[in-house]
């Protein structure tokens, strides 16, 4: 007999809300784990796929339906302990989004990640590995605008490196290394003034998917 092992498939949805880095969570109310803080998910079906179900759960579980959240497959969990019901083999889903509404589900909520200390399963572990994914990603490719509305400051971007890696950066390398990064960044003919001083260009995000030279947080700012 050939034995049947449920699959699941876990969020972590990361934004920048309020200057900090936040996870989409919800509060368990039944057990096991009553009261702990958990990440969005559900089994697949057996005709989906599963960028399908990710996309289903994103929808319906985290109650964020038709939000331009970037997801990526992340890492698949299969120990035999991580679920005390049964064996539960979970495929968890990295969403990346700039400042993201209240989810349309009353139980789901935007919380600090330095707040997750806690949480059911093995969601914690789960969600580190998002987040230093997500801070990988940052070094290499252009994903940082991901976080960014679709016209930014170099100071917005800055901000959002800051916020994702934890630790402040010199402003003038940095607006040097990503305004020379080739295809990061594309001028538009707009500023804004709305954080003080003299008005500010306005950049969208470019075509270039990797980061030549790259962004390395080993590099002194």
């Amino acid at each position: 007999m050939v034995p049947t092992v449920p699959v699941s498939v876990d969020l972590v949805v990361l934004t920048v809300r309020s200057q900090a880095l936040c996870a989409l969570v919800w509060r368990r109310d039944h057990p096991p784990y009553t009261g702990c803080w958990a990440l969005s998910g559900g089994f697949i079906k057996l005709d989906e796929d599963l960028p399908a179900a990710a996309e289903r759960v994103l929808a319906e579980r985290a109650g964020l339906p038709g939000a331009p959240v970037h997801l990526e497959q992340l890492q698949t969990y299969g120990y035999p302990d991580r679920d005390p019901r049964e064996r539960v083999v979970s495929v968890a889903y990295l969403g990346l989004a700039p400042d993201l509404p209240a989810s349309t589900e009353a139980h789901m909520s935007w919380r600090a990640v330095a707040e997750l200390t806690e949480m059911a399963f093995d969601h914690r572990r789960i969600m580190l590995d998002g987040i230093e994914r997500a801070r990988a990603k940052l070094e290499y490719t252009s994903l940082g605008a991901a976080f960014c509305p679709p016209e930014f400051t170099v100071a917005d971007l800055r901000r959002v490196y800051e916020i994702v890696w934890g630790r402040p950066l010199d402003p003038r390398n940095f607006h040097r290394k990503v305004t020379k990064a080739e295809g990061f960044l594309l001028p538009t003919s707009h500023t804004t003034t709305r954080d003080g001083g003299r008005p500010a260009k306005l950049y969208r995000r470019g075509p270039a998917e990797l980061l030549h030279p790259p962004m390395l947080r080993s590099l002194k700012e």
